[in-house]
């Protein structure tokens, strides 16, 4: 079958039309790819940046994390998913048997693994996976989109760890890539009074207007903005950093009122300094992380907001392309473009 993979420790990708096919094992599913969406971390993994390097991939590996298809094999024991099934694939491997898998916890498990990464991935025409990363995809919901949602979690989660304080709140969204769109999408559906959204691509900026939100330039003034726009309340309410720039949480914090809430999502590639006494302790903000998606309440409350037409991710898929053009792929993302697909049956 055809296959994107990442052969050797070193900036690249090489396609193969021989790479062998995919068998299901006990308690596997193999699942026709009907399309994979390209994110960062693949740029990452090309380029061979040190971020790439960090997560230690087992080379060679077959690149790809976020996808959708159909279940056409089932291993023994498989009893959740069923040859036909149409379903969206979770990407992280988690071990079941360390103190935060067994607290509710498996989104940050001690021993992840990763798809695309630690094992065969996404970007070809099928893949092996465990029964358990498989998740149905809403009746209706296009295999476009549910490629998406891999990646939209990522936005549902950092909502959810925000205490969902965005219903009737101004909210920053600095960064426009797809999850801060997505961001964009579920505050815009959850009610939120105001999103600004800070993001240097004019292309992108123009997608957050569509869906509601007041897009700008980094070399704004953002702190006068939401300051003026808040009034009274001297800030906005909520921000997530997505844009993983170093050095923008100072002017973040700054933005916001007292007692409000940053949630960050993009991962730095340095330490970035943060001013405990005046931001955390005289202003009362607090910070969280996120990593990957909460298993699995966040998937339920995503294809929710989905199935119900409450948001739509349609907009976002901006670029559709064959295995074959895995490297151009690559480099439109750092174009005018959103969410890119490889679509196998191209």
């Amino acid at each position: 079958m055809r296959a994107v993979l990442k052969h050797e420790a070193a900036p690249g990708l090489s396609v193969r039309d021989d790479y062998p096919d995919p068998v299901a094992g006990p308690g596997e599913a193999v699942v026709e790819i009907a399309a994979a969406s390209l994110c960062g971390t693949d740029r990452e993994l090309y380029e061979w940046t040190s971020s790439a390097q960090a997560f230690e991939p087992a080379l060679p590996v077959v690149l790809g994390h976020e996808a959708a298809g159909t279940v056409v094999a089932i291993g023994d024991g498989v009893t959740s998913v069923a040859i036909g099934d149409r379903v969206a694939l979770e990407s992280h491997l988690t071990c079941g048997r360390c103190f935060p898998c067994r607290t509710g916890n498996a989104h940050i498990c001690e021993r992840t693994r990763l798809i695309g990464m630690h094992v065969d991935g996404v970007f070809a025409e099928r893949v092996a996976v465990p029964e358990a990363i498989c998740v149905p995809l809403p009746d209706g919901l296009p295999f476009e989109q549910g490629a998406l949602l891999e990646a939209a979690g990522v936005g549902m989660h950092a909502v959810q760890r925000s205490g969902l304080a965005v219903a009737g709140q101004r909210v920053l969204v600095n960064g426009g890539g797809p999850v801060g769109q997505v961001i964009t999408r579920i505050s815009r559906a959850l009610g939120a009074a105001q999103v600004v959204v800070v993001e240097p691509n004019p292309f992108r900026r123009q997608i957050a207007e569509q869906a509601g939100a007041d897009a700008v330039s980094p070399d704004a003034d953002i702190v006068g903005l939401c300051r003026e726009s808040s009034g009274r309340r001297g800030g906005f309410d909520a921000a997530f950093e997505v844009s993983a720039v170093a050095g923008v949480l100072p002017t973040i914090m700054e933005s916001l009122r007292g007692e409000a809430t940053v949630v960050t999502v993009g991962h730095p590639g340095a330490p970035v300094p943060i001013d405990v006494a005046a931001q955390i302790n005289k202003k009362g903000i607090t910070l969280r992380g996120i990593f990957g998606r909460r298993l699995w309440d966040t998937w339920e409350q995503l294809t929710l907001l989905l199935g119900s037409g409450r948001i739509d991710l349609a907009s976002l898929v901006t670029h559709q392309l064959a295995l074959e053009d895995a490297d151009k792929a690559i480099e439109l993302l750092t174009g005018d473009a959103c969410k890119v697909l490889l679509v196998p049956g191209h």
